[in-house]
Formats: structure tokens, sequence, C-alpha cells
């Protein structure tokens, strides 16, 4: 399999939103430049995406999704490797992400669950904390300290 990631473009707009779609994630509240938005590709064919969304020195996973076809690669997890990465670059101090489902997923790149009333005033004003996800839904963090990867 030929895989690369790389940095989403406009024109991945469509073909990201399909992927969001088939794994049942939210696609209102996509940002419009997808900044550090990550698609991973095989032959030019898009099968994962990822997102990192910043807010001063706190950032929010979003938008991790791989084609079906593809689970089970460890494709998703080289796409949330690399927005961790960049997380870390940023100099942000912690990472959130919503979740209705992969709580367990996530706990092995080190996401731990957190009160709601926890998460930061920019997290919760965000339009997925606040709106599209329900408030039963998982909220976690990840504290990024230099020597961490």
């Amino acid at each position: 399999m030929a895989l690369y990631i790389e940095p989403a473009q406009l024109a991945d707009k469509a073909a990201i939103i399909a992927l969001l779609e088939q794994g049942h994630l939210l696609t209102e509240d996509l940002p419009t430049r997808l900044a550090d938005f990550v698609i991973a590709k095989e032959e030019g064919r898009p099968i994962g995406v990822a997102g990192l969304e910043r807010f001063g020195l706190v950032g929010l996973l979003r938008s991790v999704a791989v084609d079906p076809q593809y689970q089970g690669q460890q494709i998703a997890a080289q796409l949330v490797s690399r927005l961790m990465e960049t997380a870390q670059a940023s100099s942000l101090e912690n990472v959130y992400l919503i979740t209705n489902t992969a709580d367990r997923y996530f706990e092995r790149y080190g996401f731990q669950i957190v009160n709601r009333q926890e998460v930061p005033a920019a997290i919760q004003q965000t339009q997925q904390f606040s709106e599209l996800c329900p408030s039963s839904a998982i909220v976690m963090k990840r504290a990024l300290t230099q020597d961490q990867s």
C-alpha cells in the first residue's frame, strides 16, 4: 500500500465530508480553511482524515475517520500521531476531544476522560461541544509536554 499523509486542501473538502459521513461524524462545523487537517491517501484516493483546531494554548482533536476498507491498518494512528506532533510543535499545552464511542481507542494515545466542567471555555464555546455533540458525549484530554511523543 502506497499510503501518504498530507495537509488537507480545500479541494479535499468533499472527500473529507464523505469520509466523515461514512464514519457517522459531524460535518456541520468543519472549518472553512481546513488548517491543521491532514488527509491520508492511497494512490491519490482519500482514505482517512483527522483535524486539529487550535484555541490559544489548547486544541480540539476532531474528525478522525478512516474508510472502512482500510480500518485496522494503523492509518488513524498515523493521522493522530501527526496531529499530536503538530500540537506539540505549536506549543499547545492540552488537546481535548469529544466522542460518543471511541474513548477506549483514544486512551491508547494518552487521552483521559475529564469532567465537562473542567474543559476550558474556548473548547466549551465550540459548536461541537456546545451544540452538536450530546451532553452525554465523553470528553477526553491529553496533556502535552516536551518529552512526550
